[in-house]
């Protein structure tokens, strides 16, 4: 059919014969045919993209860029009167923008897991950057390399907690890495394990109470280290255990009354502190003890 029986079509001044109908109707049913071919193929395309892994999707949509939007939303968050405040709560401020946690969890649900962003927020040294990195990592594919990586840039005990607190109690690691780390001499990745402790008493209502009587022995062990961010983990990791259970709660009472009778300035605050809670009358009550 040619362009000026297209027109005659149009202005009603050409009538068909049948093999010009026939064949009018097949190129009109090619062209719905094709079209719902090209349909399908975009729509197959943007579900499977869309149903991408958040590590894919990152790859899809160009992690850089998406890089950028955070960064550029944590800078519009920024509060330099905050920032000014962190050291006297003993947090780093260097490469910080006094960001508050709980406008970082909201910016975190937006982001959702995303492995290669989180890697990429923690590399750039911001602050906030890495907290907001703790919260959108996925802890199922977490590698101890990571962690160790991770721990081993810890310059403030923010950072440890809420990276420890986040993130590493999920991992299958943090059992490890708990015991692990109290033996290392940096003061941040020493309290790291201290912390996980803390953590998993809380968390792990599956990890048997042996683990956790374990970790009181460490924490008899290490209660005499008088650096402030570690006496103060120790401090918490007993108080935990403690309030995990009334079996438990003897065990840690036990423990801190050995580590009260140390000539340890550090480690008689550590019990001292420990006793004044697990003791009162509302952890009684609460364990029936």
């Amino acid at each position: 059919m040619t362009c000026k029986d297209t027109e005659k079509v149009r202005s009603q001044e050409w009538r068909p014969d049948s093999y010009s109908w026939i064949s009018l109707c097949l190129c009109t049913l090619y062209v719905h045919s094709l079209d719902f071919r090209v349909n399908v193929f975009l729509r197959c395309s943007v579900y499977n993209a869309g149903s991408a892994g958040p590590a894919h999707r990152a790859e899809i949509e160009g992690d850089t860029m998406e890089y950028t939007e955070v960064m550029t939303a944590l800078k519009e968050l920024s509060n330099p009167e905050a920032v000014k405040g962190m050291a006297g709560f003993g947090i780093n401020p260097e490469f910080a923008y006094g960001v508050s946690i709980p406008a970082l969890r909201n910016l975190a649900r937006k982001c959702r897991k995303n492995g290669l962003l989180a890697e990429n927020l923690w590399d750039s040294g911001i602050h906030e950057a890495r907290i907001l990195a703790t919260m959108i990592a996925d802890w199922q594919s977490l590698s101890e390399e990571q962690m160790e990586s991770w721990a081993g840039d810890f310059n403030s005990w923010d950072l440890c907690d809420q990276c420890c607190n986040n993130l590493f109690r999920k991992s299958r690691f943090a059992h490890q890495k708990a015991v692990q780390w109290t033996e290392r001499d940096e003061e941040f990745v020493k309290r790291a394990g201290f912390v996980l402790m803390a953590c998993l008493a809380v968390h792990d209502k599956q990890a048997p109470d042996s683990t956790f009587a374990e970790y009181l022995g460490i924490i008899e062990r290490e209660a005499h280290d008088t650096r402030n961010f570690v006496k103060k983990a120790v401090n918490w990791a007993l108080r935990q255990i403690g309030k995990r259970h009334a079996g438990l709660h003897a065990l840690a009472v036990d423990a801190a009354q050995k580590i009260g009778r140390s000539e340890s300035k550090a480690a008689r605050w550590v019990a001292s502190d420990a006793l004044r809670e697990l003791t009162s009358a509302a952890v009684r009550a609460r364990l029936g003890v």
